[in-house]
C-alpha cells in the first residue's frame, strides 16, 4: 500500500478528476489524502465522498492587483510551510497535483524533501502552476495534442482527463425520471461551470417563453451562490405546460447531462469531459476571462474533433436561433454523439492510477538501494 497526496481544490475541473482518481487507487488499497480549498464549491461537491480522505489547506489565487498579489506570495509562503509539515507528518510515496493555486505550496515543498511528483493538465493550454512546477515533476499528464516546453517527451503521458465513475451515459427518459422533471418535446440543459456563469442564468429567463412556445424544457444549473431555486412554468403552443427548473448545484451531473438533447456549457476542460462521456451535443460558450484564454481553445478542439459547437460570449444575442436551428437537428446531433464515442476510448482514472503506481514504486525501490560504496 502507497500514501499518495493528492492537490486537487479550488474548482470543480480540479477537484473532479482528484476524487476519480483517488476512487480508483483506494478500491486498489492505497491510501489517499486530498488536498480541497476553503471555497463553497469544494465542500459542497465532496459532501457525497464520505469514503474519502479530504483535507482543507491554505491558499489563495494569483489574480487581482499589486496588493492581491502581495497577498498571494504570503498565502504561498503559508501553503509551503504548511505542506513541508504534511509531507513530515504523512510520509508520501507521492504528491499528484492537478493544477491551481493548492498546487504550489506542495509540489514545491515535495521536490525538496525529495517525494515524486506527478502533475495533471487539464486545459489545452497549461495553466500558469504547471508551467511553473514543470522542472520538479517526474510525469506530467496532458490533453492529446498538446506540448509543455522544456519537459523531456519522456515524463509526458496522454491519458485524458479522469472522470468520476458516477459519471456516465444513460437513456434521456431515465435520466429525466431520476431528476423528476417532465420534459415537453426537448431539454436543454444550461451549465456555467462549478461556479455558474450569470449571463447564461439570466438568458434563460429572458429566452424561455421562446423556448417553451418550440416545447423545449431548460434545467439550468445556475451556480451557488448565484440564484435560488425555482421553477419557471409557461404554456407551450400546443397549450401544455413547459418548465424551467433552476438550481444552484446538482451532485447528479451524469444525470442532468445524460438528459439533456442539447447542452449550453461553459468551456472548462472538466464540463467537456463530462459532455463526452454522457454523449450530450453542446453548444460550448468559453468564459471570456478565463486564465490564457484557455476556454476558447479548450472549445476550438471540441469543435474540431466534430462533438459539438462553439459560440463566442459576444454573441449571446444569437444563442437562441442556434438552440432552434440545433435542437431539432436530428442527423447533425448524431454526427456528434458518434464523434463523442470515438473521443471516449478509455478509462483516463485507471490508466494514471496504474501509472502512479509504477512511479511509486521506482521510489520505494530507490530509497531500499543500498548506497555504493567509495571506491579505494
Amino acid at each position: 500500500m502507497n500514501k499518495i497526496l493528492i492537490a486537487c481544490g479550488g474548482t470543480g475541473g480540479h477537484l473532479s478528476p482528484g476524487i476519480a482518481v483517488a476512487e480508483v487507487l483506494q478500491a486498489r488499497k492505497h491510501d489517499c489524502l486530498l488536498l480541497i480549498s476553503e471555497k463553497q464549491v469544494d465542500s459542497r461537491l465532496v459532501e457525497k465522498y464520505g469514503h474519502l480522505n479530504f483535507l482543507t489547506a491554505p491558499g489563495r489565487a494569483f489574480t487581482g492587483g499589486l496588493l492581491q498579489r502581495v497577498k498571494f506570495i504570503g498565502s504561498l509562503l503559508s501553503s509551503f510551510l504548511f505542506a513541508r509539515k504534511l509531507l513530515r507528518d504523512e510520509a508520501p510515496e507521492l504528491v499528484l497535483l492537478f493544477g491551481g493555486y493548492l498546487s504550489l505550496g506542495l509540489g514545491l515543498a515535495a521536490r525538496l524533501s525529495g517525494v515524486p511528483v506527478a502533475m495533471h493538465e487539464a486545459n489545452c493550454v497549461p495553466g500558469r502552476s504547471t508551467r511553473l512546477l514543470k522542472h520538479v515533476a517526474s510525469r506530467v499528464y496532458l490533453p492529446d495534442g498538446v506540448r509543455l516546453r522544456g519537459v523531456p517527451p519522456g515524463i509526458v503521458r496522454y491519458y485524458g482527463y479522469p472522470v468520476r465513475d458516477e459519471i456516465k451515459h444513460i437513456l434521456k427518459a431515465d435520466a429525466a425520471r431520476k431528476l423528476k422533471i417532465k420534459v415537453a418535446s426537448k431539454l436543454l440543459v444550461i451549465i456555467g461551470g462549478s461556479q455558474g456563469a450569470k449571463s447564461l442564468n439570466d438568458w434563460v429567463t429572458q429566452n424561455f417563453a421562446q423556448l417553451a412556445r418550440k416545447g423545449i424544457s431548460v434545467y439550468c444549473v445556475t451556480g451557488l451562490g448565484n440564484s435560488s431555486s425555482g421553477t419557471i412554468h409557461e404554456i407551450g403552443h400546443d397549450g401544455s405546460e413547459v418548465t424551467a427548473t433552476m438550481v444552484p448545484f446538482s451532485d447528479q451531473m451524469g444525470d442532468v447531462i445524460s438528459a439533456a438533447d442539447l447542452v449550453i456549457s461553459r468551456a472548462g476542460a472538466g464540463s467537456i469531459a463530462e459532455i463526452i462521456r454522457c454523449r450530450a451535443p453542446a453548444i460550448l460558450i468559453p468564459y471570456p476571462y478565463a486564465a490564457d484564454d484557455h476556454q476558447h481553445a479548450n472549445a476550438r478542439m471540441h469543435e474540431q474533433h466534430g462533438a459539438g459547437m462553439v459560440l463566442d460570449h459576444d454573441r449571446l444575442d444569437t444563442l437562441a436561433d442556434e438552440v432552434n436551428e440545433l435542437i431539432f437537428n436530428d442527423a447533425l446531433l448524431a454526427k456528434f454523439k458518434l464523434n463523442m464515442e470515438r473521443l471516449d476510448r478509455f478509462n483516463s482514472s485507471e490508466r494514471i492510477a496504474s501509472d502512479l503506481e509504477s512511479l511509486c514504486e521506482d521510489y520505494v525501490l530507490a530509497r531500499t538501494q543500498p548506497e555504493p560504496e567509495d571506491k579505494v
